[in-house]
C-alpha cells in the first residue's frame, strides 16, 4: 500500500536510521517493522490476516482511525484513505502509549 506521514518526525522515524524521536530502540525497530509491513500490504485485508498486528478499529470520537499493535504498550494509529481508481493508502497518524 501507499502511505503518508502525517507528521514530519515520524517520516524522518521511517527514513533516517540514525534518528529515535528518543524512543526505546526495540520501539523504533518494531515502528519499521510495522512500516515495511504496511508497504508490502495489498489492502487491509492484509493487515487483518496478521494476527499480531492486532489491527482493529477505534471506538467513539477516533471510529474513522485503525491501531495496529507495535509491542504490548504502544500502538501505531493510522487511517485508511480512499483514493479513486487507486489502492488504497494509509495515512500514518502518530505512536501512542496505551496504557
Amino acid at each position: 500500500m501507499e502511505f503518508e506521514f502525517a507528521h514530519r518526525k515520524l517520516e524522518r522515524l521511517y527514513v533516517d536510521r540514525n534518528f529515535s524521536a528518543k524512543m526505546s530502540p526495540g520501539l523504533v525497530k518494531a515502528f519499521r517493522e510495522a512500516m515495511d509491513t504496511i508497504r508490502d500490504a495489498l489492502d487491509e485485508r492484509d493487515f487483518y490476516a496478521l494476527k499480531s498486528l492486532h489491527f482493529e478499529r477505534l471506538s467513539a470520537r477516533r471510529s474513522h482511525l485503525h491501531s495496529m499493535r507495535l509491542n504490548d504498550q504502544y500502538r501505531l494509529i493510522v487511517s485508511l484513505v480512499e483514493q479513486e481508481g487507486r489502492r488504497k493508502r494509509v495515512s500514518i497518524i502518530a505512536i501512542e502509549d496505551y496504557h
